[in-house]
């Protein structure tokens, strides 16, 4: 199998696989796009795990800065809009369980 991984990565131009990355950027960024929609939707992020897209968040700051550095147009894009998205779903579950946390006092 490597052999023949070798043999495709010898043989296509690297806007074939930037085109690869691109859809592989848009495939994995989006998939954040129905969680921020839910938790819209709801008003309610409990589900949610803070500490989980703290880290996430953290994580694609990191991948962003390497694509920064190492100028990959598909790693820089996708992790702009990735981070986007998953700051937002951070504050919403900050307001969202505040307003929680709030009704829950007497």
């Amino acid at each position: 199998m490597s052999l023949v991984l070798q043999y495709a990565a010898m043989h296509i131009s690297n806007s074939k696989v930037d085109c690869l990355g691109y859809a592989a950027a848009f495939l994995t960024t989006a998939a954040y796009v129905p969680q921020l929609v839910r938790v819209l939707r709801l008003r309610s992020a409990r589900d949610i795990s803070l500490p989980t897209f703290m880290m996430f968040a953290l994580g694609v700051f990191f991948w962003l800065l390497y694509g920064l550095f190492t100028g990959s147009g598909p790693i820089i894009a996708s992790n702009c809009v990735t981070l986007v998205l998953a700051i937002s779903i951070v504050v919403l579950k900050l307001r969202y369980d505040r307003r929680a946390m709030e009704e829950l006092k007497p």
